[in-house]
């Protein structure tokens, strides 16, 4: 049988070296070693580069698996993190450096298989993605409703043409009001099962009472008032896809189920003793940093690893204001009336427009323009009525607040500066910040940090 990819091992528990090795070899990858440290996996590097690397966090010596994840960032090889530690701390450093997947100890070896296959067909993805960036025009997708010309919208829409023509499932995230569900639209249209259902589920505004017989159906009987079998939302998407909007709001039960339709493809009504295959693609979206909801123990990290397998993360509307001018003239033209044949907006309004900070993104400026189309007489719209933004800001907006890379950046800024510039040493930055010099170097240079900012 053909030999896979060849994958090195960097564990230092010696029976899950093993154990891991054992799986792998059974399933005909090639394991070129097994290192314990750092230091002993760089060596093996150095001697032959594999197509993937395993990846423990906790290892021997000062240095971690974050660490080396730098180093194989550097070198385009990709890898998985396997580790028993799951803390916030832990997930928002791995999370930076965008593994391929993350296993959590003890793991059965399905698990792993399963895992493997996802990160391999989602890096083969990525590598179509490279390869064909520049040669897809957006006339040649079918992105009806979707609107603008910005940078940050052709990333996104290159990354719909990119995954809609397969199976693959998509985790679409981003703030409320983005547009995610037209976005699930859109992979679903340029799909081969357009011409099959989309179904739609919006898991935060179903009751918990009624989730699973929503998703799942029931059988005659199942409980008071259940006068008929129901046909749950899977089983109305069979061979089509299933959007499950607000997926973070799914709770612990239902995730179970959910995470069962995904492995197994097939489900089960809620008092039924029949398993039912199903044949759906999902797409789900989200709001919430699942990650965070992961280390809180509110979402399972198998499920969500399942999910994101191809995430999209749509910009706000703050970062592509070249395209408010368009959107809003869309949304003139989708809402003018016979009685009301406006045609523009006065340029005291576009400036308007395109100043205000729109913390509930383009359904905030949807509703808004449809609001002034009603209040505005004549052929113009003249005035606009924008909340104000002592207002907004009397309550923390998402647009004040920082990311996480601007909250590392300022706070190793601060410690380089507390410090003169040092990084050796007892009293060095890399000491302060209790990490190594190589990963303060290594997030200096990818933060942009330069001397002369300190």
């Amino acid at each position: 049988m053909e030999i896979k990819e060849k994958i090195l091992i960097v564990e230092d528990e010696f029976i899950v070296a093993n154990h891991l090795k054992m799986i792998l070899e059974r399933d005909n990858f090639k394991v070129i070693g097994i290192a314990s440290s750092v230091t002993q996996a760089r060596n093996m590097l150095a001697q032959q580069k594999p197509e993937w690397v395993l990846l423990d966090i906790i290892l021997q010596g000062d240095e971690t698996g974050i660490d080396l994840a730098l180093d194989l960032i550097k070198s385009e090889i990709p890898f998985l993190f396997i580790s028993a530690n799951t803390n916030h701390s832990t997930l928002e450093a791995v999370k930076k450096t965008q593994p391929y997947g993350f296993l959590v100890k003890p793991f059965r070896p399905k698990d792993l298989l399963v895992m493997l296959d996802i990160a391999r067909y989602r890096h083969g993805l990525e590598n179509q993605n490279k390869a064909n960036v520049n040669t897809i025009e957006k006339q040649q997708l079918g992105f009806s409703g979707i609107i603008g010309k910005s940078p940050l919208l052709a990333e996104v829409l290159s990354k719909i043409s990119i995954v809609a023509p397969t199976e693959t499932s998509v985790l679409i995230t981003g703030e409320s009001g983005t547009g995610k569900e037209r976005i699930a639209h859109a992979i679903h249209e340029n799909s081969s099962r357009k011409n099959k259902p989309i179904v739609v589920v919006n898991c935060a505004a179903l009751p918990l009472s009624l989730l699973e017989s929503e998703l799942f159906g029931y059988e005659k009987g199942a409980f008071t008032g259940a006068h008929s079998r129901k046909i749950g939302k899977f089983e109305q998407a069979d061979n089509g896809t299933i959007f499950l909007d607000e997926i973070g709001e799914l709770p612990l039960n239902a995730q179970v189920k959910l995470l069962r339709v995904l492995q197994e493809k097939e489900i089960e009504r809620i008092s039924g003793s029949e398993t039912i295959k199903v044949d759906v693609r999902i797409i789900a979206a989200t709001n919430r940093k699942l990650e965070i909801e992961v280390a809180n123990g509110n979402f399972r990290l198998d499920l969500y690893y399942r999910l994101n397998v191809f995430p999209i993360e749509l910009p706000p509307l703050r970062e592509r204001k070249e395209d408010i001018e368009e959107l809003a003239r869309y949304f003139l033209e989708k809402f003018a009336t016979a009685d009301k044949k406006i045609k523009s907006f006065s340029p005291k309004v576009l400036d308007r427009l395109l100043s205000y900070n729109w913390p509930g993104n383009i359904r905030q400026l949807e509703h808004l323009v449809e609001r002034s189309i009603l209040l505005n007489s004549g052929d113009q719209i003249t005035q606009i009525d924008l909340p104000s933004n002592t207002v907004l800001n009397t309550i923390p907006q998402q647009a004040d607040l920082q990311s996480l890379q601007e909250m590392e950046k300022n706070h190793i800024l601060q410690v380089l500066n507390s410090c003169e510039g040092r990084i050796y040493g007892p009293e060095g930055a890399a000491a302060i910040l209790q990490i190594s010099t190589t990963t303060l170097y290594a997030k200096i240079k990818k933060l942009g940090i330069k001397m002369e900012h300190f």
